[in-house]
């Protein structure tokens, strides 16, 4: 706990770095693109046709405005996703820097996550103006919106962290996580309702630590209502301990990072 406790102060103390990184990767992953920051938004756009073509209408799941329904929980979904698997690779890309001077090395993760943050909160804009377009109703609970943000982006570091430590020694943990990112996501209830899934199944869901936070997100949106305390519970409590898990690990192997990459 000290160890996490001084690391966090040096980012502090590297603040002025932090954002700078910050910056640089989000002009980094948009230079080359013709659309740029458009892309942010198309993205959750273009899965929101094919899966509404796929569920909605092959396997006719009945529920009012799906296209809310699967783009609440995709958003949050995809930041997690990208962020963590982003972060599995960003160390190597800031190699050169790692060699040369001392900085906490746990900021290149956190600028990661955070640039990723920056793309979710655009990604709100398309849903927004979807909402408008079916005349899916906005309720007072979407203020709480910013909990679950935070929520989602304190266990977005802390996978990230441990990701990217176990990375640095064993780079076939990428490859694999990218098959896991599959299987994750349809054990997730993003594109289809938990009531679909057998009783003798459900478990899964009880223990997958990314429904409870897709959940706080997708209640204030789609439902208009807003999380009960259980769900928040669940969702905080996952992200502590993936923050704190990630960090230990991330920590431990700190001193060995400017020899593996």
């Amino acid at each position: 706990m000290r160890q996490m406790l001084r690391s966090a102060r040096e980012i502090v103390q590297y603040r002025t770095l932090l954002a700078a990184l910050i910056s640089r990767d989000l002009k980094v992953r948009y230079k080359r693109s013709v659309l740029g920051v458009l892309w942010t938004m198309l993205n959750p756009l273009l899965m929101m046709i094919v899966f509404s073509i796929v569920f909605a209408k092959v396997f006719r799941f009945t529920f009012e405005h799906f296209t809310i329904y699967f783009l609440s929980a995709f958003l949050l979904w995809n930041f997690v996703s990208q962020t963590t698997s982003w972060s599995t690779a960003c160390l190597l890309g800031y190699a050169p820097l790692i060699r040369k001077i001392y900085v906490p090395k746990a900021i290149f993760i956190l600028a990661t996550v955070l640039s990723g943050l920056v793309n979710l909160v655009i990604s709100l804009i398309p849903l927004a103006m979807i909402m408008a377009v079916v005349r899916h109703p906005v309720h007072a609970s979407v203020l709480f919106l910013p909990v679950s943000i935070v929520l989602a982006t304190v266990f977005a570091l802390g996978l990230s962290l441990l990701l990217a430590g176990i990375c640095i020694e064993f780079n076939d943990v990428v490859q694999i996580y990218q098959a896991v990112l599959l299987a994750w996501m349809y054990l997730t209830p993003i594109v289809y309702p938990l009531d679909v899934v057998p009783e003798r199944y459900r478990w899964m869901i009880a223990a997958n630590p990314l429904y409870p936070l897709v959940e706080t997100f997708r209640a204030p949106i789609y439902a208009g209502v807003l999380p009960d305390g259980a769900t928040v519970l669940r969702a905080s409590v996952w992200a502590l301990v993936f923050l704190t898990t990630g960090w230990w690990v991330f920590e431990r192997r700190s001193d060995r990072i400017a020899y593996l990459v």
